[in-house]
């Protein structure tokens, strides 16, 4: 096997919004692709030399596409070596991980099928990733730099330098805040390809999946999210109407991210009355939520802490039939009572409800509970994602189920796809559509 060449053909100077850097092409006897690099300053026989290899993205680097993070990191990576005042960006024509601008294109229609990067890859009989670092290293050695400092989030590529034989003594990460078109993508790098990345506050991309659309094209509900908390043995608390905290730190602060991106948050009556919750985002920046409680019996208390909502009073959904001693008291203070027809068991009909929400303009609904919230909008099909937080505990009490009636039937419960997972803290998020 011949050995790989690298020559540097010519170099140019290259001013930039980030700096002037000198911009040279390379020739290789691996392939038929011209490699390039972007040096700054004296970078030949230096230590701990700042390097970023950047795969090639036509639709991220030239298009500005936020189906990836490709074309920040790529601008990213010159702010920093430009304040830095030396090193090097090697452009590596490595389209779609190696696979090519059609191939890439091609990955894409399967992405929105639903498969993610990886299955999308391997589906069109190619490598997860495909790229080689051969050519690089030559690059490096060729410009003389006695070690370097890697910007990358990806484990491998720091790994296959230090095969090639290219001193890394840093990792430097180069994270770009998620958006909600690249959210899935970037968490399939980090549970399939070992990035490192903080998946903490990735956003959910609520317009992923378009809910009960018919052919008219007209919505009839809005989009609904169902988050909440259970142990490892299912339990939701150690006992029916009394609270018992789930969550750690760091998940509470991901379901207050969560509250911000939708337009009201649901409980019921029983989760009112055994919290007697906020339903505010305190934790992180972004709005509060419109508060709705499902309360067929108008069994609301007029000492509930809803009744001080810093914004939003809360909305009270309730039966056309349901009478309380309080109403006057609950509607002083500001709540509002949806009446809805009961349904056959003398509850409140979910279907009518979110119609209505979505006729008041509520796009997106987030359900933190009870159990019978939860069970009875799964059982009948109405909800659209679901945020599941695992703690490692053990605790045998109520499991969500038990809200439904009876048992149904294994073909119709329902099934997640698209599956996302992340660790935070000791608890495990699960995040799938259904």
């Amino acid at each position: 096997m011949n050995p790989i060449t690298v020559q540097q053909m010519t170099c140019t100077r290259l001013p930039t919004e980030a700096g002037t850097f000198q911009l040279c092409l390379y020739h290789n006897s691996l392939d038929d692709k011209e490699h390039l690099a972007l040096v700054m300053g004296q970078v030949q026989d230096q230590e701990d030399v700042l390097v970023r290899l950047h795969s090639e993205c036509f639709t991220g680097d030239v298009l500005g596409s936020l189906r990836c993070d490709c074309g920040p990191q790529l601008n990213r990576a010159l702010e920093l070596i430009a304040s830095e005042g030396k090193g090097v960006v090697l452009y590596l024509r490595q389209e779609g991980r190696g696979i090519g601008l059609l191939e890439k294109l091609r990955a894409y229609n399967l992405q929105d099928e639903g498969y993610d990067t990886v299955d999308a890859n391997l589906l069109l009989g190619h490598q997860a990733d495909a790229r080689d670092y051969r050519v690089a290293a030559h690059i490096l050695q060729d410009l003389r730099l006695r070690s370097v400092r890697l910007l990358t989030n990806n484990p491998d590529k720091l790994e296959s330098l230090q095969k090639l034989g290219v001193r890394v003594t840093q990792r430097v990460p180069l994270e770009i805040e998620a958006q909600a078109e690249n959210a899935a993508y970037l968490a399939t790098k980090v549970a399939r390809m070992r990035h490192l990345l903080n998946t903490e506050l990735f956003p959910l991309n609520l317009r992923y999946v378009q809910p009960d659309v018919p052919q008219n094209g007209l919505r009839t509900r809005p989009f609904v999210t169902l988050s909440y908390a259970q142990s490892l043995d299912g339990s939701l608390t150690d006992e029916a109407g009394r609270p018992f905290p789930l969550s750690g730190a760091q998940s509470l602060r991901l379901t207050h991210k969560l509250r911000a991106s939708h337009d009201a948050i649901l409980i019921g009556i029983g989760t009112l009355l055994a919290d007697d919750p906020q339903l505010t985002v305190r934790l992180v920046d972004g709005p509060n939520p419109q508060p709705i409680v499902v309360d067929s019996r108008l069994r609301f208390p007029p000492t509930a802490r809803l009744l001080h909502h810093p914004n939003r009073p809360p909305w009270i959904v309730t039966t056309e039939t349901a009478v309380s001693p309080h109403q006057s008291t609950l509607e002083a203070a500001g709540a509002r009572l949806l009446r809805l027809p009961a349904a056959a068991d003398g509850r409140i009909d979910l279907m009518a409800m979110l119609t209505r929400l979505l006729a008041l303009g509520i796009q997106s609904v987030m359900v933190e509970g009870g159990a019978r919230i939860i069970s009875s909008l799964l059982a009948q099909q109405l909800a659209d994602r679901v945020v599941l937080t695992i703690a490692p505990l053990f605790v045998g009490g109520l499991n969500v189920l038990h809200g439904w009636q009876r048992p149904l039937p294994a073909p119709q419960l329902p099934r997640l796809r698209h599956l996302r997972y992340q660790r935070l803290g000791d608890d495990i998020v699960v995040y799938g559509d259904l």
